[in-house]
């Protein structure tokens, strides 16, 4: 085979493997960094919200659907359910992401810290 070929086929071989290894997350680490969301958030059982939603059991909830808390009326018509995915592009740019919601938070742009906040959110079941 040409050298070429085989460059490529390494690079997107190692391209094509990052974003599983990537998205996996380490909950512990998610947990340091979702101290800075505990600000507004609570991640216990007892469905108690603060100034944002209560955050347990959010992996796969629908947007604006924890009972007792009053969604801005973006979040209620979100019409999504939080999949990882949503939850990483909402965590990247809420506002980008939910045009009109209220959360005050410019976003998380560390990729990995977003994965990790992730993992981390999954364990709250």
């Amino acid at each position: 085979m040409n050298r070429t070929i085989i460059a490529a086929m390494l690079a997107s071989a190692t391209f094509a493997l990052a974003p599983a290894a990537h998205a996996a997350g380490d909950a512990a680490k998610g947990k340091a960094v979702f101290a800075q969301c505990a600000a507004c958030h609570k991640a216990d059982a007892s469905g108690k919200s603060t100034i944002g939603p209560n955050l347990w059991k959010v992996v796969g909830r629908p947007a604006g659907s924890l009972a007792g808390f009053n969604y801005s009326p973006a979040m209620k018509g979100a019409k999504r359910a939080w999949t990882e995915a949503n939850l990483d592009a909402y965590l990247a740019a809420p506002a980008k992401a939910v045009p009109g919601n209220r959360m005050p938070f410019a976003g998380l742009k560390d990729a990995t810290a977003r994965a990790n906040v992730i993992a981390y959110l999954k364990t709250l079941k």
